[in-house]
């Protein structure tokens, strides 16, 4: 590593940060940003990622260092007061540590599929950051393979779904579908020896409970959409089974994401 000190907000070493709230500008720049000291170590301590440079300030720099020693000595830690950070920046930086990562090469559907031994989720439209983070944060607690995204769903390397994840992301293959895949793909993954399931709050459904309860294919492939459209019909009528989870009158549907973690733990 090589540490570099920045002393003003408007020091042209770091212009690659002033845009790190343009999800966009990142992807056009082929990098991806990792936030937060968790997120940004498990992306150094992952061989897969190319870290392009380190954006510190002090206090993360010495609980950091260690874990910094083993970047490429070319790769620039800068260290600035906070007040300078969240200028570059644009916002309040979480736990004043940032890094901008090399975008890998996007798996296709087919090598997700393949790599994933039982569980996978498949997500449509759900284009709300948290969400999406939090789906992989449960999908790597409970096991999942993979997740496939339909094009309209949020970019899981997107900085606010990779902390929401708590870096999960960094660790879950993934795949999204393009414009002229979708929801043809649904058959692709059925092919590769999945059963497809659609949760859904909708009739004709049967219970989670007694799905799980009844013997199945060890490979699911969990089929979810957004809260208040909830999955379209096309990606409905394609899925092999129906299920849903039981609520009381007083609310018609879950978080995704939490409906996500009851399925997957049924699942297990």
């Amino acid at each position: 590593m090589a540490i570099e000190r920045i002393d003003c907000a408007n020091d042209p070493r770091v212009d690659a940060y002033r845009g790190v709230r343009d999800a966009e500008l990142m992807r056009v720049r082929g990098l991806f940003v990792a936030e937060g000291r968790l997120v940004v170590r498990r992306a150094i301590d992952d061989s897969r990622y190319n870290i392009a440079s380190v954006l510190v300030n002090a206090a993360s720099l010495r609980d950091m260092e260690l874990v910094f020693q083993s970047l490429d000595v070319d790769v620039p830690v800068f260290v600035c007061n906070g007040e300078a950070l969240a200028s570059i920046a644009g916002y309040d930086v979480h736990r004043g540590c940032l890094a901008l990562v090399h975008r890998p090469a996007a798996k296709t559907i087919d090598e997700v599929v393949r790599t994933a031994t039982r569980t996978l989720v498949v997500l449509e439209g759900v284009s709300n950051a948290d969400n999406v983070g939090s789906v992989f944060r449960n999908g790597a607690a409970l096991g999942v393979g993979g997740v496939i995204l339909s094009p309209a769903c949020c970019d899981p390397l997107y900085r606010k779904a990779i902390r929401t994840s708590m870096g999960a992301v960094l660790g879950m293959p993934f795949a999204r579908t393009a414009a002229d895949e979708w929801p043809f793909a649904l058959s692709r993954i059925r092919a590769a020896g999945f059963t497809l399931v659609a949760l859904t709050p909708r009739e004709p459904s049967e219970t989670l409970d007694a799905f799980v309860a009844r013997p199945r294919s060890a490979r699911v492939a969990l089929i979810v959409g957004t809260e208040g459209a909830g999955l379209s019909t096309a990606a409905e009528s394609t899925a092999d089974h129906r299920v849903r989870i039981p609520m009381s009158g007083e609310v018609d549907s879950l978080n995704v994401a939490t409906a996500v973690g009851i399925a997957l733990y049924a699942l297990r």
